[in-house]
């Protein structure tokens, strides 16, 4: 991590009477600056940030000189400075200002330049530049960039003979004369500027496809099978951390591109039964187009659009490949349990909620428990209301239908929303939740997001003022069960109730209900 340089910043700070000169209010304007850069060397780094204006991307003139143009764009040095380029430039290149061969490097320099001078003719000693542009240099290097002071734009082994200098055909080897951009710095940004649908597509892409080159691998035994889910599964890690955008998703995508047709080429070599079929060929022709559209490099949301389509074709063609394989089998099971039977069983329920159950034919295993008013229970389900009108704990000594007398604490609130997460979920599998209520306050109905998508309504019909304990079931179904916790929000709909929840568990079916 750079060094802090500055010792003590010191703000301005003004009081009436305040006789300010041109070293105070300099000094102002220094303490932003330097604020700036300091925010920008420690959180950032230097590089160029990639779809900023035009990126500073470096390419070859059409004509074939011996120049190329460089995009508007937008990087940091290693000082903090911000260096802006607002219009593309054209940069030539002289091979006499050089000893060829050599590799020529074309960086980028932050300049500051006094402007906008004036003099007041009623006194020649009143007079200044007012201003300071903050401008970027663009130019060509023999020597390497020093990354405290110079920003990479991009390299080029320069041979003697030299006619013109070209985009590189393989970017991840470029020849000689031919523009080098793989040791181009890219400043740090967290956060995506992907909309949350197209996120969400590539992530329900990347489910689907998981699941066709897990069965390649671990059923079939294609070994570079194991690389291509694994690039998937990497993606998806990356998604959560928010750390994929229009900065990185194209490379990230390629990883995905060349393990798959490694894949492609162990499966015409090894895998004829698989090699042979209508839909591999088809499978195999969108993974070459994809590729060959990379070397075009117009890297936008049109083209991610177009890369997203291309693998949906691919898993769609390979799920028709081994559909047989991907059927679900026939579950063999003395009788279906009923899921309504199931709920209204565990709403009268007195007796204590084993770690594993067995209600109208449905067995159950305990995955989780939360005690709302247990401050360490709390913590780590990540429980909170927020947002609440009325909020307040309760104990209660109440009785079940069959009379059982149970005592509980727990809490109540309304309006506002109530959030916890449950641990230890298997995917795939519904999830019931269960807690006990007085239900004397009952005949309410809540929104219910889970996993962050939304659910059906939570609807506590009906009351009961004699046996007021029961146990209300909540049941997740199975497509929203996608991870190995389960983040719930609950939001009170109806005006003037308050929910209460005390004791609360978490059931998933042992087997597919």
């Amino acid at each position: 991590m750079a060094e802090i340089t500055e010792r003590n910043y010191r703000r301005l700070n003004f009081f009436r009477g305040f006789r300010t000169t041109e070293k105070d209010w300099n000094d102002g304007e220094r303490y932003h600056v330097e604020k700036r850069r300091l925010h920008n060397r420690m959180m950032h780094g230097p590089g160029l940030v990639p779809h900023a204006l035009g990126g500073f991307r470096v390419s070859a003139r059409s004509q074939g000189q011996l120049a190329v143009e460089v995009q508007a764009g937008y990087a940091v040095d290693g000082q903090g400075n911000d260096l802006f380029l607002w219009e593309p430039e054209i940069k030539q290149f002289n091979p006499n200002d050089f000893k060829l061969p050599a590799t020529v490097y074309l960086v980028a320099r932050y300049i500051e330049e006094f402007t906008d001078f004036i003099s007041y003719k009623e006194n020649l000693d009143f007079k200044g530049h007012r201003k300071i542009a903050e401008t970027v240099k663009i130019e060509w290097s023999p020597t390497e960039p020093d990354l405290h002071t110079e920003v990479e734009l991009g390299r080029i082994n320069v041979t003697k003979d030299v006619k013109r200098l070209l985009d590189a055909k393989d970017p991840f080897n470029p020849q000689p004369n031919e523009i080098d951009l793989r040791f181009v710095p890219v400043a740090g940004i967290v956060g995506s500027f992907l909309s949350p649908q197209m996120l969400w597509e590539i992530m329900e892409m990347i489910r689907r496809s998981k699941t066709i080159y897990a069965l390649m691998f671990h059923q079939m035994r294609i070994l570079p099978a194991s690389d291509v889910l694994h690039a998937f599964i990497s993606l998806e890690m990356l998604i959560h951390a928010q750390l994929v955008d229009l900065r990185n998703v194209f490379s990230l995508y390629l990883i995905i591109l060349q393990t798959q047709w490694t894949l492609v080429q162990e499966i015409e070599a090894n895998v004829p039964q698989v090699s042979s079929l209508r839909d591999f060929s088809n499978f195999k022709k969108q993974i070459e187009i994809s590729l060959q559209r990379y070397q075009e490099r117009h890297f936008s949301m049109d083209f991610l659009g177009g890369l997203m389509n291309y693998q949906t074709e691919c898993f769609k063609f390979m799920e028709n490949v081994f559909a047989k394989q991907l059927k679900a089998p026939k579950k063999i099971e003395a009788a279906v349990s009923d899921t309504n039977a199931v709920i209204e069983t565990i709403k009268v329920r007195s007796a204590p909620f084993e770690e594993r159950m067995a209600i109208e034919g449905q067995d159950m295993v305990l995955i989780d428990t939360i005690d709302p008013i247990d401050p360490d229970s709390e913590r780590s389900h990540n429980w909170r209301i927020t947002g609440e009108r009325d909020k307040y704990k309760t104990r209660q000594k109440l009785k079940y239908p069959d009379g059982v007398i149970v005592e509980d604490a727990g809490v109540a609130f309304e309006g506002g929303q109530l959030e916890y997460e449950i641990k230890n979920v298997e995917p795939g599998k519904a999830v019931y939740i269960v807690w006990r209520m007085d239900y004397v306050h009952g005949d309410w109905e809540a929104e219910v997001e889970a996993n962050d998508r939304r659910a059906p309504n939570c609807i506590c019909s009906g009351s009961d003022r004699k046996a007021r304990w029961r146990n209300w079931v909540y049941m997740v179904a199975p497509e929203h069960v996608r991870e190995v916790s389960l983040r719930i929000k609950i939001k009170p709909v109806t005006a003037g109730r308050d929910i209460n929840v005390f004791k609360m568990w978490a059931y998933q079916p042992t087997r597919h209900a």
